[in-house]
């Protein structure tokens, strides 16, 4: 968390960064200003460090709420959450490529060291119109991340920069910048004494115990559902009583093959003008016996 002077001294921070990272590679000082580009550009090495958007942090632009009770006392300091949108662009001797030899630099510098380092916070903050910045002392540290510029955002970019020539530039993206309010919160009364005290039930301000009723009342859908789940127990074993498990019906035994009598098979009638054959009849032969008798002999 940090007070307004926050955007100011992250851009001064910036500038010395570079500064700091920049003046090896060439052999002389690489001059680093924090403002916006030149209306002339410079001839000698030059780089200039210009904040041309402010925005709010989309994560973090809600998350300080609510700052205030009911009553309207406050709870908590709220902070906004920024993030600050940089041009860096570089001049130097066209012929020599001075510039793309410096955004190089400072491509592979801001690579190197993406988060802004707490002793160049500290010495960014020794400048007298940044005295009163505590930035050094906040928890969330600066990221610095390149950001993709089109043809036509970056015309419309140098079109707001009044006569201005164009020169290369590249551009980062600062994040997260939080500026607290200046209202400290109040702090809650503390507790002056512990107080415990056990009563039984029906003493003075002791708590009432639960009748029987309510507690009918209470254990009544609990009852319900336990006596519904109990009636629908007892007619599944009904029913698995009731109804046996079906087993596979068993093979009738083979019959076995009686003959039936043979049906006889009625007489047929007598064709006509044939005759049939009249069964033969016993004929007696009477005889005289010795006794003057007859006798009957059957054939």
């Amino acid at each position: 968390m940090s007070n307004a002077l926050a955007i100011a001294h992250v851009t001064q921070a910036l500038a010395l960064l570079l500064e700091s990272n920049l003046g090896p590679e060439f052999g002389e000082a690489v001059k680093v200003e924090p403002r916006k580009p030149p209306a002339e550009p410079p001839a000698e090495p030059t780089i200039s460090v210009f904040l041309y958007q402010v925005t709010p942090n989309a994560s973090q632009r809600n998350n300080d709420l609510p700052t205030r009770a009911s009553d309207g006392r406050l709870v908590k300091r709220p902070a906004a959450a920024l993030d600050l949108h940089y041009l860096i662009s570089a001049y130097g001797e066209e012929t020599e490529l001075v510039g793309q030899r410096l955004i190089g630099a400072v491509v592979r510098a801001l690579h190197e060291i993406p988060i802004l380092p707490k002793d160049v916070i500290e010495q960014a903050g020794e400048r007298p119109y940044l005295a009163g910045s505590d930035l050094a002392e906040a928890v969330q540290r600066v990221r610095f991340t390149p950001t993709v510029m089109d043809i036509d955002e970056t015309s419309k970019l140098w079109g707001m920069l009044h006569q201005t020539p164009y020169s290369l530039s590249v551009v980062y993206q600062a994040s997260l910048v939080f500026i607290d309010g200046r209202e400290t919160p109040v702090p809650a009364k503390p507790v002056e004494r512990p107080e415990v005290r056990v009563l039984p039930f029906g003493a003075p301000g002791a708590p009432v115990p639960p009748t029987a009723a309510d507690a009918t009342t209470t254990d009544a859908p609990e009852r319900a559902v336990e006596k519904s789940a109990t009636k629908s127990a007892t007619k599944s074993d009904a029913k698995a009583t009731a109804e046996p498990p079906a087993e596979p019906p068993a093979k009738a035994p083979a019959k076995t093959a009686t003959k039936s009598p043979a049906k006889k098979a009625p007489a047929k009638a007598p064709a006509r003008g044939r005759r049939t054959a009249q069964p033969s009849r016993p004929t007696r032969a009477r005889g005289t016996g010795a006794g003057g008798g007859s006798e009957d002999t059957q054939n």
